[in-house]
């Protein structure tokens, strides 16, 4: 058996979470011994395909063609699409026409969550489906003194100094808004937010607060895993004020990485995580500024050991066990997949 990691378009998404999950699939597929290639000129058994651009489709249609097995990856919904780009709401309806379209021509659909995989139901996208995470690198992501040392030293950032880390692309749904607001509210922490977004596709409101002199805010760019691991583990908090995910590797990340998460309360995280167990939630601004310097200053239990818990389920051993499984019964043929654990 072999699998074709389809990764057309990771010029485009390659520095997003996308590109981060068919890294994970790579890394999953090794641990589990599944050959794979990203040739599509060799011959292979199952086509994993990540983004919805139109060769991806193409490529998905013939893969069909030839008898091939096609799964998508439904990274992509109607909601997160919203409050991304300049224009994305007035596109929402016609993406959801497209994704569906996308989606509906292969075999399968995997999708990071059941919220997600619930959404896409609803459309309908009607093929197969299951809710499976992106997974996480829990032998790359591994909190670190010498990585904290790093991370400070490059920056210049003092021991002394509480560091409050953001991951994502510079749009509004990311939450980055939030971000700032925060950083104008607390002078006396440092607030670092590591991504990137072409301007073209930045709003007006972001590259306001992008060019906007907020002395403790920075944006120093996107970086590569061996530095935003130095930087995670150089933070104090992961503070995650995303509107809508479909999962949030990023998150999974800080969660390994053993350092305390503040994320948004939205509707993906119900059910497992939950708000003073493993991580602690708020719902605006009002109650981020209320729970940041409680966690900050160590007035709240510390939650890291619970998060890495959680975390676990989602190694990309796990994941690349559950692949395993997945194929086994897209290639045997059978009409109902083997139930997640």
């Amino acid at each position: 058996m072999k699998v074709l990691l389809y990764n057309g378009g990771m010029k485009l998404v390659g520095k997003s979470g996308v590109g981060r999950a068919v890294s994970h699939q790579a890394k999953a597929l090794e641990r589990a011994g599944i050959a794979y290639t990203f040739h599509p000129e060799e011959d292979y058994d199952i086509v994993h395909i990540n983004t919805v651009f139109p060769d991806s489709l193409w490529m998905s249609l013939k893969a069909r063609m030839k008898g091939k097995r096609v799964i998508y990856y439904g990274h992509s919904t109607r909601e997160d699409f919203r409050n991304s780009f300049p224009g994305s709401n007035l596109a929402a309806g016609l993406f959801q026409w497209w994704i569906r379209l996308c989606y509906g021509s292969g075999d399968m659909v995997i999708t990071p969550t059941d919220y997600s995989k619930k959404l896409l139901q609803s459309y309908p996208v009607s093929v197969n489906m299951v809710a499976l995470s992106n997974g996480v690198n829990l032998k790359e992501f591994q909190r670190s003194l010498e990585g904290r040392k790093r991370f400070r030293a490059l920056y210049g950032i003092p021991d002394s100094k509480k560091v409050i880390l953001g991951v994502g692309h510079y749009i509004e749904r990311k939450g980055i808004l939030d971000f700032a607001a925060m950083a104008e509210r607390f002078g006396q922490y440092e607030f670092w937010w590591f991504g990137y977004t072409p301007s073209m596709l930045v709003t007006k409101r972001v590259k306001k607060i992008l060019n906007k002199k907020i002395p403790n805010l920075h944006f120093p760019g996107y970086v590569e895993s061996g530095k935003l691991a130095d930087a995670y583990s150089g933070s104090d908090l992961f503070f995650f004020p995303t509107q809508e995910e479909t999962e949030g590797i990023v998150m999974l990340e800080a969660m390994a990485m053993r350092i305390p998460v503040l994320v948004r309360d939205i509707p993906v995280y119900e059910g497992w995580l939950e708000h003073g167990k493993n991580v602690y939630k708020g719902k605006d601004r009002d109650s981020f500024a209320a729970l940041l310097p409680e966690i900050l200053e160590g007035n709240l239990p510390d939650l890291t050991r619970e998060a890495y818990q959680t975390v676990q389920e989602n190694s990309i051993d796990r994941i690349g066990e559950r692949l395993t499984e997945i194929y086994g019964s897209l290639l045997g043929g059978e009409n109902r997949l083997p139930a997640a654990e």
